[in-house]
């Protein structure tokens, strides 16, 4: 299962709430990643969730942040389970750092949650 940001969201993703603007990281962590999650985890035997960033242009910290960081404080939403699945995937050197920083934001989201 892959979610492509720049064709099923934005190319230019940006802030972390609906105050931020339409493109913002709550709207993308409810509305796609976390149904994405919840399907492959419930699905029989277990998807990968492949989320790719290729096609946008560049993200701000905020949208990474609220997207997979958020993750860890959705109500009953079983992260650990989720980090588990999740996968980001980027070809492109310049995004890298973006890719980088999505990992750290999970990173940091687990080691909040002491999982």
């Amino acid at each position: 299962m892959t979610i492509d940001i720049a064709k099923q969201f934005s190319r230019h993703p940006a802030g972390r709430v609906p105050s931020d603007g339409p493109d913002n990281g709550e709207r993308f962590r409810n509305e796609c990643l976390v149904p994405a999650l919840l399907a492959a985890l419930n699905s029989a035997p277990k998807k990968t969730v492949v989320v790719d960033i290729d096609g946008c242009r560049s993200f701000g910290s905020s949208f990474l942040e609220e997207s997979f960081g958020g993750l860890a404080r959705v109500p009953a939403f079983p992260f650990p389970e989720a980090l588990k699945i999740l996968s980001i995937r980027s070809s492109k050197p310049h995004l890298q750092i973006y890719k980088d920083a999505i990992l750290g934001y999970l990173d940091d989201a687990k080691a909040r949650a002491a999982i």
